[in-house]
């Protein structure tokens, strides 16, 4: 895992026990020393934080605690992305200054896909090879929802919710969110009606907002120049595992460039387009064969493969086992 730092709220372990955790546990089991926590803002490597969120689901903490730590987080808890995006005039544009201003945060990578009157919201990490723990992808969900409402201070209900897992808690998710939730999703995602995004924010502040984005662009910037351009090809064609084998062509004109240049410099970094797409397809398989109870059928078609027989071989060239084998394997040692 990269070892770029994520930030936390120092007072995050008061709040888990208030919500009745022990939150000594959670560090122990997680190998995290408390001192890590001090304020005024935890900082966690990569590695680190993610052991702490597995950790949470771990030492059997109760299922909505994702929903209600993303849920209930005062303003003063909020990341930098998430204040300029409490201040912008809409709905929409806060999205939109989330998703920008997230990579100044940590290595997560927010992207809003707008069709057919829907506003699909991603999140997709860089380098993480691994499923996402699923108290974050809750938490994180929650954590936007709640912002929204705060913003347009009405009541703010999702189309729907998409996730990358098999089906569990529905009632506590329809209770929280208040829309379906679609389980054995390719992917994890929010999903609003479009026409949601023109609400405006009753928090909307275009002086401080004024104050805020240079310094926001200045890290941005700085953020954006030391990313490789392997790591944005990663990050396109996580996204497009949904049945789709995204060209090279497509990928190039979304990165702005051409599919020659793109190939170059790939090429300059000791890589390709197939070997990323190899592994794009190789970590997604696992996450899908792991996760959910999506038939192989399915999975091969997600990842983009023409026929079933043309993904098993790949697997196999992977794993060494074929995708069912693979499976049970897991399952047998993870019950």
């Amino acid at each position: 895992m990269p070892t770029e730092l994520v930030p936390v709220p120092s007072v995050l372990l008061d709040r888990l026990l208030t919500l009745g955790v022990d939150a000594a546990q959670v560090l122990r089991h997680a190998g995290i020393v408390p001192s890590r926590f001090q304020p005024p803002r935890a900082r966690l490597t990569v590695a680190e934080f993610f052991a702490f969120w597995r950790a949470l689901e771990q030492v059997g903490a109760r299922r909505d605690l994702g929903v209600r730590l993303g849920g209930e987080a005062p303003p003063h808890q909020f990341d930098v992305a998430s204040l300029a995006a409490l201040h912008a005039p809409t709905l929409g544009e806060a999205f939109q200054k989330f998703a920008r201003y997230k990579r100044v945060v940590c290595g997560e990578q927010v992207t809003i896909d707008r069709g057919d009157g829907e506003a699909r919201v991603g999140f997709h990490w860089l380098h993480i090879e691994e499923a996402l723990p699923l108290l974050l992808v809750d938490a994180t969900f929650s954590s936007l929802v709640a912002l929204g409402r705060r913003g347009t201070g009405q009541p703010l209900t999702p189309l729907r919710i998409e996730l990358a897992r098999s089906r569990s808690d529905e009632a506590m998710f329809r209770q929280h969110f208040g829309c379906e939730i679609r389980f054995d999703a390719p992917l994890d995602f929010l999903v609003f009606e479009e026409s949601a995004l023109a609400r405006p924010f009753i928090t909307h502040n275009a002086d401080l907002l004024a104050l805020m984005v240079p310094g926001l662009e200045a890290a941005l910037t700085e953020s954006l120049s030391s990313a490789s351009v392997a790591d944005d090809v990663r990050s396109i064609l996580g996204r497009r595992m949904c049945g789709e084998r995204p060209s090279v062509d497509k990928v190039a004109r979304e990165m702005r460039m051409s599919s020659r240049t793109l190939q170059r410099r790939l090429e300059q970094l000791g890589t390709s387009y197939q070997g990323l797409l190899d592994q794009v397809r190789r970590d997604t398989s696992r996450r899908l064969l792991e996760n959910t109870h999506l038939e192989l059928g399915e999975v091969a078609f997600l990842l983009g493969f023409e026929e079933l027989n043309s993904f098993s071989r790949a697997f196999h060239t992977w794993e060494g086992v074929t995708p069912n084998s693979w499976r049970q394997r897991v399952r047998s040692t993870s019950s």
